[in-house]
């Protein structure tokens, strides 16, 4: 079946998130921070979860002298975090706001590129702890909080070296491969017995730290800016889309 793709996805409303609260990981910078940007605009208060609490403090006073809703400020490292800093994050959002509307899993890391054969195995742990191991352990603990919703949306995001193995993209390969199959594991269980629905995104080459790393040599100039792919991720988190679950989307041809 083809994934639908950017084009396809209708504008949404003005106002069409207001009430929502949605939590964004890597929200302060690149598709995470403009992903936060657009929702706040439509309305919902957005919880910016990100390693670097400047980043997010940027985030955070774009939002508000926007206009926006004031978002909630989540310092918090994926690669290091133990259960007790995720219980706290969980008592902290349920403080807050009682619930969680949505969920956009954003933030990720490359690691190297490299043929398996070479692949440094540190780095290989790095990668699918942070890319797939933190986004099922965020997930499972905010899923109480997603439950008390009466439409609730996860968002993940995948990559085409998710869906169509590449030679040395390795661990990052294989974590975007597996969060493929987390989201349609999830979505299966949600489905008929929660309001919660799942999908994933591919947001396809953008402009971003990332993709400097893996083609330094190529002109970011021909590359999309990161505002220009987050209209899937607004439309999966939002009213629109409530019978939505379980598919891939691309943002590019």
């Amino acid at each position: 079946m083809p994934h639908p793709k950017n084009t396809e996805i209708p504008d949404p409303a003005p106002g069409s998130h207001a009430g929502r609260v949605i939590l964004v990981t890597g929200a302060g910078d690149g598709i995470g921070q403009a992903l936060a940007f657009a929702l706040a605009r439509q309305g919902a208060t957005v919880a910016l979860l990100g390693r670097t609490q400047r980043k997010l403090e940027r985030t955070y006073d774009r939002i508000v002298a926007d206009g926006g809703p004031a978002p909630a400020l989540l310092p918090f490292n994926l690669e290091t975090a133990a259960a007790p800093e995720y219980d706290a994050l969980h008592d902290a959002l349920d403080r807050e706001f009682g619930r969680l509307d949505g969920l956009a899993h954003v933030a990720g890391i490359l690691g190297v590129l490299s043929p398996v054969e070479h692949y440094d195995v540190p780095t290989w742990c790095r990668v699918l702890h942070v890319n797939l191991t933190a986004a099922f352990i965020l997930t499972q603990t905010v899923l109480p909080l997603l439950r008390r919703s009466r439409d609730a949306s996860i968002v993940f995001t995948s990559s085409g070296v998710g869906r169509h193995g590449r030679a040395n993209w390795g661990a990052y390969s294989v974590s975007k491969f597996g969060v493929e199959g987390l989201m349609q594991v999830l979505a299966h269980e949600m489905s008929g017995t929660t309001s919660v629905r799942v999908n994933s995104v591919n947001p396809g080459p953008v402009r971003t730290a990332m993709r400097r790393q893996a083609f330094p040599a190529e002109d970011p100039e021909r590359l999309v800016r990161p505002e220009a792919v987050v209209g899937p991720f607004v439309y999966l988190l939002g009213p629109a889309s409530r019978d939505v679950n379980g598919r891939s989307f691309d943002c590019q041809p």
